[in-house]
């Protein structure tokens, strides 16, 4: 397997392992309250993100950074080639009038022309204000009108629309381009008077204190906030992510380095990777839906060698291997080579942490006949190529990681923010340990306060929210960024999350429940597509729970039943929630019997965008769903 090699080699490179070295500091009892990691990158005293298109052209003009989707395969971009790109809509935006400092908005899916657009704004001075390509009208009036945006390039005419309905009532409606109509074309003719001088003048102007970009939070528990991000805080992240994974990605592997960018770039963690990569000049690929079912053709024509992803694309690759498994009758053989893979992925890597001896033979051999008949299948899955990802976004189920781990890819934790510009701490790369979302990222620090929440500080958190002094007073102090996340540090310095500290339930009988440990898990496992856990100021815990559309379609054509049979009918399907259970159990292995879901309904419906249940990034909006369903929940505690 190509990950336990790497690791042998990696771990004779005493210079890769030594850069990852942790400072913790204990209480008066003992306990880890503090991580610190040295920065792996200085301070940048001059220049700004913008400059790295054309730092690329400038060394390594026919270096090919970036690919593009074609009917024909994916076309290379050259560093010069994207420079050129680059200056072109800047000096349009230039000539529509972006003055420095002025911001743009774009509200598209991931695709090649939102990197350059990105470039673009900052090359001519701007500000970026990313908008999710799903946002409704009156999401976008509120992010133009709070950022004060004067323009905006949209993908689609319906973006466009959107747009034009949401701002129809401002004094000055923005000046809008669409991407699917030619925005970038019309940009390079709008700037064909403007001399490449200028923007080499504007660019020189940005300092790393500049303001690069307002990101808008996903406004989970009200209107979402600007965050205001400089360049100087997107260099601490990607420089020190680059400098500490980049020697395992390509010379423990001996591989070039290249990505499959599918994360919404209007997500801080997509920009940062996006960022990291061109820093590093990793290829990348951009692909413009996060939907399994669509991903993996790309995935399998692009090939990385590494993927950026949150847990429920690595729990659906689970369950598509699966449910392919079962359509040929092998489901308990699936069963089996998942429990295989977790037994031999906790043996081999507490060998290789030097707390176990190993697999023995007998696993061994087993790993192997699975290896031939289920995980190199999912390795094919991914495009063949691929032996590391990062997941980041919410905690990857353990035995889901060393599920992936038995496969020959292992999945390295991360956790961050868009007020911390992506990650703040990932799982160093020669020290894997699942189950815990890794050590403070080189020149961050994590404390935990008093009461348990986790507390940031570093280059890499921003100063303030836009236009909002009190929000920003109330979670800055003294430059460390109260997260409003539980955790704790073990006393090597990795972080394990353990919920939001605005969610805990506190049930009638006085017992704390963290709902995300209970819902992380409960989501892994099909046929679960959406949950969430009540029982704040009630005898017992619950769970409000949806079916994942594709699992129920398998789940109905392995037992030759009507495919066309209506959910309404299904949530109450006794051997369907035969199958519910199994997975309640499973979550209620992670607890107590007092934390553990009691009772759960399965509702007709589901938690989307389109409802307003679900935020972009795909996180609950809670409130919202307790509202949605308060009658259903009401049920729960009659029966």
């Amino acid at each position: 397997m190509g990950v336990r090699k790497d690791l042998k080699r990696a771990r004779k490179r005493t210079d890769l392992a030594t850069r990852t070295q942790v400072e913790t500091v204990r209480d008066e009892h003992g306990v880890v309250r503090e991580a610190r990691s040295p920065a792996l990158v200085t301070r940048a005293t001059s220049g700004s993100t913008a400059d790295l298109p054309f730092t690329n052209a400038a060394e390594a003009p026919d270096a090919v950074i970036l690919r593009r989707r074609a009917p024909d395969g994916w076309r290379p971009v050259t560093a010069a080639a994207f420079a050129r790109d680059v200056t072109d809509a800047a000096k349009g935006l230039i000539a529509a009038g972006l003055e420095p400092g002025g911001r743009v908005a774009v509200m598209s899916r991931t695709r090649y022309e939102w990197t350059v657009l990105d470039f673009a704004i900052w090359a001519a001075g701007g500000q970026t204000v990313p908008i999710y390509a799903t946002s409704s009208a009156e999401q976008v009036e509120w992010i133009v009108r709070d950022s004060g945006t004067r323009y905006v390039v949209t993908e689609t005419a319906g973006n466009t629309a959107t747009v034009g309905t949401g701002t129809a009532g401002h004094p000055e409606p923005p000046r809008v381009w669409a991407i699917d109509e030619d925005a970038l074309a019309d940009l390079t003719t709008l700037g064909k008077d403007v001399p490449d001088e200028e923007v080499a003048k504007r660019r020189a102007a940005l300092t790393p204190d500049t303001v690069a970009t307002l990101c808008y939070t996903s406004g989970t528990t009200g209107r979402p906030k600007g965050c205001v991000l400089t360049h100087a805080n997107l260099h601490a992240e990607a420089a020190n992510t680059v400098q500490l994974l980049l020697p395992v990605f390509t010379e423990v592997t001996g591989r070039t380095a290249s990505t499959l960018l599918f994360l919404p770039l209007a997500h801080i963690l997509g920009r940062a990777l996006q960022i990291a990569c061109l820093m590093a000049r990793i290829e990348i690929g951009h692909f413009p839906s996060i939907k399994p079912d669509e991903l993996r053709s790309a995935l399998r024509e692009f090939r990385p060698t590494f993927l950026v992803g949150v847990p429920y694309l690595f729990e659906k690759i689970h369950d598509t291997g699966r449910a392919t498994a079962e359509k040929i009758g092998r489901g308990a053989s699936f069963d089996r080579a998942d429990r295989i893979a977790v037994s031999f992925g906790e043996a081999y890597l507490n060998k290789f942490q030097g707390t176990g001896k190993g697999p023995g033979l007998g696993l061994y051999a087993a790993w192997a006949l699975y290896d031939l008949l289920v995980y190199r299948r999912i390795r094919k899955e991914l495009g063949g190529r691929m032996r590391y990802a990062i997941s980041g976004g919410s905690p990857l189920d353990r035995n889901l990681n060393l599920f992936f781990y038995a496969a020959g890819i292992i999945v390295y934790e991360g956790y961050g923010l868009t007020e911390t510009t992506a990650a703040a701490t990932i799982v160093p790369p020669l020290q894997p340990r699942p189950g815990t979302v890794g050590r403070p990222v080189p020149g961050a620090a994590i404390r935990i306060a008093d009461d348990g929440e986790v507390l940031i500080k570093g280059e890499l958190v921003f100063g303030s929210y836009w236009n909002n002094p009190a929000a920003t007073d109330a979670v800055l102090t003294e430059d460390w960024f109260a997260t409003g996340d539980l955790g704790s540090l073990d006393d090597d310095g990795y972080l394990t999350i353990t919920g939001r500290k605005k969610d805990i339930l506190v049930t009638s009988g006085g017992k704390n429940v963290s709902p995300a440990v209970l819902e992380d898990r409960l989501r892994g496992r099909p046929p679960v597509g959406q949950c969430i856990v009540v029982g704040d100021n009630r005898p017992f815990v619950a769970a409000l729970v949806t079916l994942d559309p594709e699992a129920v379609a398998h789940w109905l054509s392995v037992r030759k039943r009507p495919a066309d049979t209506p959910m309404s009918e299904l949530v109450r399907d006794d051997e369907l929630r035969a199958e519910v259970r199994k997975a309640v159990e499973y979550a209620n292995q992670a607890v107590s019997r007092a934390e553990s879901i009691r009772e759960f309904t399965l509702v007709d419906g589901e938690f989307t965008e389109e409802n307003g249940l679900l935020t972009p990034s795909l996180k609950v909006k809670r409130h919202a769903v307790t509202a949605a369903y308060a009658e259903q929940i009401e049920a729960l505690y009659r029966k």
